[in-house]
This record gives C-alpha cells, sequence and structure tokens, in this order.
C-alpha cells in the first residue's frame, strides 16, 4: 500500500455536516496508515482532531477578504515542501485558494486535485470553482442533478456520488440516553417528563422552516395535543433579530410556554432519542440531509419536506415520512397519524459511515494511481 499524504481545506472546525464528515475522513486516513492534515482556521473540533492522529494547519483561507488571497503562496510553498498527494477542499473560498496554488505548480508533481459539493451553491462563477476538481465528490444524487443542469461543461465521469454517512455505532437504532443525561435534562426541562415532544433541529435561519414548525405545533395544540416543541440550533449573532421574531410568533400563537428554543448543542443523539418526532422543514432544498439520517438511524420517525437530499433519504428509508414541500395542512396531517401509529424504521443501515469512509478512501488511492491529464 502506499502511504499518502492528504490535506482536506475547509473555513473551520467549529462544528456541522461538513466539519463533521472532514474529521471521520481524517481519522480513517489515519487508521489505514495515511498521513492526515486538515487546514482550517481553527475551532472546537481540532483537538479530537489532533487526537485522532491527523494534524491542524492553523489558516483562515475561509475569511471573505480579498486579503486572503496573500495565503495563495504560502500554500502552493507548503503543498510543494510536504509533498502532498491530494488536495481535498470543500468549501468555495478555500477552493479558489487552493485552486490558484494548485494551478501555480508543475503539473508532473502538484497533489491531485479534489472537490467536495456539500451544498447547492447558487450558480455563479465563484461556485463554479466547486467544479474545477480533478474528480468532484456530489454528496447525493440531488447534487449531482443540481451540477449536471447547471454546470453542463463538467464532465460526466469526474462527478462520483458518495452519499453522507451515519456510524450505527454512535446512533444505533434503539438508543436511550443514560440515566445521568436524563436527570439532567429533566432538571432543565421539567415539563417534559411524561411528554411527547416535536423537534427541529438546524441552525436558526429563515431557510429551516422555523415559521411551519410553529404553525404546526399551533394546529396541532387546536386539537389538543398536549406536547412541546423543541427548535435546536444556534443563534448566531447576524441572526438574532430573526430569533426575536420566532419568539415573538410563538407568543403571538399562544406557545410560549410550548416552544423551547435549546440552543446549540453538543447532545443532539440524546435529544433525538427523547423525541416522538424529528422535523425536517427546510424551505429550500438540502444538499443531503444529515439530521434526518442520525434521526432514523436511531429508530426515531422523521417527517420531512419531499426535495433535495431529505426527500432523497426519506423515499429510500420511510417514506411514509414526505410531505410536499410547504404544504401545512398535509404536514400536520401526517403528523397526527403518526403521532397515533408510527409505522417502525427499518433497522437496516442504508447510508452506513463506513460505505462512505470506503468509498472516499479508494476515489484518493484511485485517483493518486491514475495518468494525469496533460499539462
Amino acid at each position: 500500500m502506499v502511504r499518502l499524504s492528504v490535506a482536506q481545506v475547509l473555513p473551520a472546525l467549529n462544528g456541522g455536516g461538513v466539519e463533521r464528515g472532514t474529521l471521520e475522513v481524517a481519522r480513517a486516513l489515519v487508521e489505514s496508515g495515511h498521513r492526515s492534515v486538515v487546514i482550517s482556521a481553527g475551532g472546537r473540533l481540532v483537538p479530537e482532531l489532533v487526537r485522532d492522529g491527523s494534524e491542524h494547519l492553523d489558516w483562515p483561507l475561509g475569511i471573505k477578504s480579498p486579503l486572503t488571497l496573500r495565503w495563495v503562496r504560502p500554500l502552493r510553498r507548503w503543498l510543494a515542501g510536504q509533498r502532498i498527494d491530494i488536495l481535498h477542499v470543500r468549501s468555495r473560498l478555500p477552493a479558489w485558494i487552493g485552486w490558484l496554488a494548485w494551478r501555480g505548480m508543475d503539473p508532473a508533481t502538484r497533489p491531485r486535485f479534489v472537490t467536495t459539493v456539500h451544498g447547492l451553491y447558487s450558480v455563479s462563477r465563484y461556485s463554479a470553482i466547486m467544479t474545477r476538481g480533478e474528480r468532484v465528490i456530489a454528496v447525493s444524487e440531488t447534487v449531482r442533478e443540481y451540477l449536471r443542469r447547471h454546470y453542463p461543461r463538467l464532465p460526466p465521469e469526474r462527478i462520483q456520488v458518495i452519499p453522507r454517512g451515519v456510524d450505527p455505532m454512535e446512533f444505533p437504532a434503539g438508543y436511550r440516553p443514560p440515566s445521568a443525561w436524563l436527570a439532567e435534562w429533566h432538571r432543565q426541562y421539567p415539563q417534559l417528563r411524561a411528554a411527547p415532544v416535536l423537534t427541529l433541529p438546524g441552525r436558526l435561519s429563515r431557510l429551516k422552516g422555523h415559521e411551519d414548525f410553529i404553525d404546526l405545533l399551533a394546529r396541532l395544540r387546536a386539537r389538543g395535543w398536549p406536547g412541546y416543541g423543541l427548535i435546536v440550533g444556534g443563534e448566531e449573532p447576524r441572526r438574532r433579530r430573526y430569533a426575536d421574531q420566532l419568539r415573538r410568533l410563538a407568543r403571538t400563537r399562544g406557545l410560549e410556554e410550548k416552544v423551547l428554543f435549546v440552543g446549540h448543542r453538543a447532545d443532539v443523539r440524546e435529544i433525538y432519542a427523547i423525541s416522538t418526532l424529528v422535523l425536517s422543514l427546510s424551505i429550500q432544498p438540502e444538499s443531503f440531509g444529515r439530521t434526518v439520517l442520525e434521526a432514523l438511524s436511531l429508530g426515531i420517525p422523521v417527517v420531512g419536506y419531499a426535495h433535495g437530499g431529505v426527500g432523497e433519504i426519506l423515499e429510500r428509508i420511510y417514506p411514509v415520512g414526505r410531505v410536499p414541500v410547504g404544504d401545512r395542512e398535509t404536514l400536520t396531517a401526517r403528523v397526527v397519524d403518526l403521532l397515533a401509529a408510527p409505522p417502525p424504521v427499518p433497522m437496516e443501515p442504508v447510508f452506513p459511515l463506513q460505505h462512505m469512509l470506503d468509498e472516499t478512501l479508494a476515489l484518493y488511492e484511485s485517483l493518486h494511481r491514475s495518468t494525469r491529464p496533460p499539462a
């Protein structure tokens, strides 16, 4: 086996699906005997990354400023000096810095260039950088179709669909939180001790469907439903006004005590596990839908709008949870049905993490062995 040196590049390591996937691939590289380096501006996941055997280079390549271009030459020198075999970029601005550095290197010896399209970005020359990879990873069929529709010059053979995955050991079917966690949870939220709970995970953004969630809770309350709604997601400073609007909306609908804003949580697995249902109500299609997959992996039913990656996941695992986008009447009716008699979630893993890791490392190794294109 050839030992590869792989550098993954992204803006920061504070949390989220892209960041978590980066750590998972980094860990798999180390476990397979390869060298793993992650370049980012740092964040709370760095200690875990380093503990698992990867290196971290603290460079802010994702700051939206013309000054970020000053990193092109240092990155080029570092890639050459460290003899990096694979340069894998996971976000648009770091991809531009990475590509500009890579383009100026000797085509015979420079790293192989890989991009992952994690989102359905606005279609533009800026976003088109994610199609410059010698291999372009699409995280779902939704993303593949987005690329084929909006970037027809991208050869289809350069696109490889590698869905994100969930570790069934981390999100095991039937998981129940430990008693210590439950005691602390009920100390914080005693009203939830014996009540049904609907959970909407995701950052506080207008695109995540919080208004539809609050409307759903109001409709359920009008039917006499005794439960609560959890909104799980951090309030970014630039979105504080939106968070205040949501709280006012909850008060207006008579739900001030029924909608709980629990903020950013590191224990989302436990919160999913105590939920009656998990919701995914993004107005715009998601590229994948990791939160949906995590909840389903635990055996928790999910109801979500049937588009994008969320629609793909529900179609394959829990089709009864699919609801037309924005159809609040159907959403309410479906939730009422599932609260009364939810079909069990199939326990066979459909998107296992190991498959994603195996496919990604196989792509690295195949690209490394392949003939380089003419300069």
